[in-house]
């Protein structure tokens, strides 16, 4: 029964709309508002059900949006025509209606059967209407016949008052958020456009766009299997591309070709629209791709045409283990995405097309420098030597490899030349050869010059310096004089042999290089390994191809070529004509045994240059008195006649130098040696402990 209008129940029912005022401002969530609402005014209203029905516009229906009951329900929420419900009829006529006995109401048998189901047996509606629109209904249901009477009608309309209020303003906060989420969606989608522009700005290889492409696709569309499908015009075919399907089928690889028509790609591509298709579809499309796909599980997928201008290129594909896995709103992104693909696909596409020219342009001028290259043209290499040939043919067979190689000789013999051939006739001749003279470096100083340093790295470190591993990335490293690298530097030295890869100075980041490391030696590693002085570990890794260079005395018919080289190359260069070298001159010069090799020739050769006052040079014989008077069968005379004349060569020089041996005018220079090479060979020949007056090699710098 109803309360009677007293005093009391007034008091009660100002009570109660002061409640449901505070119920609405706490709650913005419809349905806490609604059982927050029926708690409320229960003390106030008999009801036992309580539902919200609201209009929808663009159908024209009533929708159930709330409904609270004290019996239980598993009613799920209806949308059912305006004329069909109680609801449709306040709405339209903005007035309440009241059933006192539903088992009496004729004109809305569905509604009044859920409300049967629902155990009840009277119901009032009330037009939710604010002064902006008609919002929909507010309904109330007993268990008990004529439940609600004129007062309850007179509070339950100022209720509804109040409650229309609140829901339009909850529909205003769900349409905002609606809006927000639109507005992030679409902030979203220009956000990944424009990562796949700046991609394609940074990527001319397609499969590694593609790859960004897709990763980038994942943060919007999920999807399990992506791939590009270009046309090839030599064949006519579809060509798998590019393929991002983690986990799939290892069946589906890059480069596979379909027929132009047997391919839901092509479909696409023909109609110019986008393809959505599914495992029904999939099974009319004979292509080998296509069954792969779908024994890997896949359900759905979409076809993108890559347009530019009336050419279709390929497709962008997107597939899913899902059914029906692409809305409209994923399809329209995927176009516009298509449609920046297709740009940098064409320009991928030309840009391989020059590749290709540019390497076939290539082969062919290596095939013509080839047919017009002597059989052994190295550049300043002079000789014809057999021993010079065996070592051009070892560089020959090693330059177009990665591996590391060990140049041996003495002083003078052309190692740096040999190293250069080596870099000129690689795969690395267009990149950088950097060479380091490992003796010419202090030793505090070697690892910055080697490795590099951060600035701060240590005292005198003002900046930051790149060291000769990076500089020489992608190309050629020489280490000349390895024998030199001291002995703690070694191990990390070994360490980017191994690894190819290293830290500077002050630094923790590890700094990855690619790099070819010929290195070369004038001395006996062997020896320095039993002496404890160098790595034997390091030394495997760096002897892995190694070339030994023949002394100038090994190879006397080359020096006639030589000195003829050697006059021309310094001719020129002081504006000098010289036409002649006289026949004795040539012979002298053929019995020395140059103990500083072809260094040694070529500064002799610039000195008698330097002499020549007409147009036969003029060589100062009388510095190679003891070979010119040496007959030649002296070349083969045994080793240790040849040590005593290098013996007595170096004796004359220290003297003719005042026992100068470093600087420019000691005997190192005059020699045309190191001066460490000419300390190692005094100490060699014992020529300091002979000779009393003779300075020691310490004092003599």
């Amino acid at each position: 029964m109803a309360l009677t209008p007293d005093s009391d129940s007034a008091i009660d029912r100002y009570r109660a709309l002061l409640d449901v005022s505070e119920s609405i401002s706490l709650n913005r969530d419809l349905p806490a508002l609604f059982e927050d609402l029926a708690q409320r005014l229960r003390g106030v209203v008999h009801f036992d059900y309580l539902n919200l029905v609201l209009h929808v516009p663009d159908r024209n229906t009533m929708r159930l949006r709330v409904l609270t009951s004290t019996q239980p329900t598993d009613s799920s929420f209806w949308e059912t025509p305006v004329d069909e419900t109680p609801s449709g009829l306040v709405w339209q006529t903005q007035q309440p209606l009241v059933i006192d006995d539903i088992d009496r109401e004729i004109r809305y048998p569905n509604v009044m059967q859920m409300l049967k189901g629902h155990g009840m047996r009277s119901c009032c509606v009330l037009p939710l209407t604010t002064a902006q629109r008609p919002l929909g209904a507010m309904g109330l249901g007993a268990a008990t016949p004529s439940a609600f009477d004129r007062a309850d009608l007179e509070f339950l309309a100022q209720v509804a008052r109040q409650v229309a209020v609140a829901v339009e303003n909850v529909l205003n906060y769900e349409a905002a958020q609606c809006y927000q989420g639109e507005l992030a969606r679409e902030r979203d989608r220009l956000q990944v456009v424009l990562d796949v522009t700046n991609a394609m700005v940074a990527n001319l290889d397609l499969r590694e766009l593609f790859r960004a492409v897709s990763g980038l696709l994942r943060r919007l569309i999920r999807h399990e299997y992506a791939s590009l499908v270009v046309v090839d015009p030599a064949k006519g075919h579809l060509r798998l591309e590019a393929l991002d399907f983690p986990g799939g089928d290892n069946q589906i690889h890059e480069a596979q070709s379909a027929s132009p028509d047997d391919s839901p790609a092509a479909g696409a591509m023909r109609t110019r629209q986008p393809l959505l298709w599914n495992r029904r579809d999939a099974e009319h499309f004979p292509s080998e791709i296509v069954r792969r796909l779908l024994a890997a599980g896949l359900q759905s997928a979409v076809c993108i045409p890559l347009l530019r201008g009336d050419r279709a290129l390929g497709t962008l594909n997107v597939a899913s283990m899902r059914d029906e896995a692409f809305a409209p709103h994923d399809v329209e992104l995927l176009t516009q995405i298509g449609n920046e693909l297709a740009i940098a696909v064409e320009n991928a596409l030309a840009f391989r097309q020059i590749e290709e020219l540019k390497d076939k342009l290539a082969e062919e001028k290596l095939y013509l420098e080839d047919e017009i290259r002597t059989e052994y043209d190295f550049e300043e290499i002079v000789g014809d030597a057999q021993s010079l040939k065996r070592v051009l043919r070892a560089v020959e067979t090693v330059a177009p490899t990665d591996s590391t190689v060990l140049i041996q000789g003495e002083s003078g013999t052309g190692k740096e030349l040999i190293a250069r051939a080596i870099h000129n006739l690689s795969g690395r001749r267009q990149r950088t050869f950097v060479k380091v003279n490992c003796a010419a470096i202090p030793t505090g100083l070697i690892e910055s010059e080697l490795f590099g340093h951060e600035k701060g790295a240590f005292t005198g470190a003002i900046s930051q310096k790149i060291g000769r591993f990076e500089l020489a990335d992608k190309g050629t490293l020489f280490l000349d004089e390895i024998g030199d690298i001291p002995l703690e530097l070694q191990p990390k030295l070994l360490r980017v042999l191994q690894e190819r890869e290293f830290e500077r100075l002050g630094s923790v980041r590890t700094v990855k290089v690619d790099i070819r490391l010929v290195t070369a030696t004038n001395r006996d590693l062997g020896q320095m390994i039993a002496n404890r002085e160098f790595r034997e570990d390091l030394f495997y890794r760096l002897n892995v191809f190694p070339i030994t260079l023949p002394p100038l005395r090994e190879r006397h018919e080359d020096i006639p070529q030589l000195v003829r080289y050697f006059t021309q190359k310094y001719a020129r260069r002081m504006n000098r004509r010289i036409e002649t070298i006289p026949s004795e001159a040539m012979e002298a010069l053929s019995n020395w045994n140059w103990p500083g090799n072809v260094r040694e020739l070529e500064n002799f050769i610039e000195r008698a240059v330097i002499l020549t006052r007409g147009s036969a040079l003029h060589v100062p014989l009388a510095e190679l008195r003891n070979g010119a008077d040496a007959p030649a069968s002296a070349v083969s005379a045994p080793l240790t006649t040849l040590e005593e004349a290098e013996r007595e060569h170096i004796l004359r020089a220290l003297r003719e130098c005042n026992w100068v041996v470093g600087g420019p005018s000691g005997a190192a220079a005059r020699l045309g040696l190191k001066r460490t090479t000419l300390q190692s060979r005094i100490v060699k020949l014992g020529i300091g402990g002979r000779q009393k007056n003779i300075v020691q090699p310490s004092a003599a710098r």
